[in-house]
């Protein structure tokens, strides 16, 4: 049990030096305020010259503090030591010269290397604070969405920007990363899409499974629906694939039943035999 609490603390510290970097080496130089609190403190910072990691905390702890009734007592810990974490990394490593200063290279990288980061702090149940917590209070007191908050807050922060700084084009810049930073959260968490879960109804689904498992070499499952319409018992048959392998199950289909129904959609994550486990952290 403190082995995996070390390893989830030392995640979340990895997260949020690899977070750092995307700030020290991308975003802050190129004057990127993509959302959040690193996007105000970018702000702050290049108007008070004050640390952006020093502003960071103190933007933070009174959201934290007024967050703790909604939070429990591990996630509270957890997202201060994420918050402390992050904010000491980005000011130990402002001294690291910037890799870029063409500000759409340093929008993607930036953006891609804080997701990386973020996504990793999450993954392994951390948080580095931020406007999640604001979007929390706000759900609280204006009975919004969460959604709605983060979105409205982040888009102020990206609107506060391009007017402190006096420039549309790095607000645009802004969108790219805060884009790229939320799709490579997603990744992290949930892993590339690499697997597919197709359901297909049809009045052949033994000849279609027997099919599957002897050609495909994949398990499938048979579930029991019913139309909502005629009331009349179907079949529906469940079955993960790879991608690679969605044409010879279309074509299995088609030949065993022209008539079938299928929907085929991305599966995130799969575990279990004949797949890559994938890591889900904590």
């Amino acid at each position: 049990m403190r082995r995996k609490l070390l390893y989830d603390y030392a995640a979340i510290l990895l997260g949020a030096v690899l977070t750092a970097l995307g700030l020290d080496l991308f975003l802050v130089p190129n004057r990127i305020a993509a959302g959040g609190v690193s996007g105000l403190a970018t702000v702050i910072h290049y108007w008070t010259g004050a640390g952006v990691g020093f502003i960071m905390l103190l933007i933070n702890l009174p959201l934290l503090w007024a967050s703790l009734r909604m939070l429990g007592h591990e996630f509270v810990v957890r997202t201060l030591f994420g918050t402390v974490a992050l904010s000491i990394a980005t000011d130990l490593l402002a001294f690291l010269p910037p890799l870029t200063l063409d500000p759409l290279l340093a929008s993607f990288y930036g953006g891609i290397l804080s997701g990386v980061g973020i996504g990793i702090t999450l993954k392994w149940r951390g948080s580095t604070g931020g406007t999640d917590l604001a979007a929390a209070l706000v759900h609280r007191s204006l009975k919004t969405s969460v959604g709605q908050a983060l979105l409205c807050i982040d888009f102020g922060i990206i609107l506060l920007a391009g007017i402190a700084f006096r420039s549309a084009e790095l607000a645009l810049y802004a969108l790219i990363t805060l884009f790229l930073t939320s799709r490579t959260i997603d990744v992290v968490q949930e892993g590339m899409i690499y697997a597919k879960a197709a359901y297909i109804i049809s009045d052949r689904t033994e000849e279609i499974a027997r099919r599957v498992l002897h050609e495909l070499g994949r398990g499938a499952t048979i579930l029991q629906g019913w139309g909502a319409y005629t009331g009349q018992e179907r079949r529906v048959l469940l079955v993960i694939v790879a991608r690679s392998e969605i044409a010879q199950l279309k074509e299995i289909v088609l030949t065993q039943d022209p008539r079938a129904f299928v929907v085929i959609s991305e599966a995130h994550e799969v575990l279990g035999e004949g797949f890559k486990l994938e890591a889900t952290g904590g």
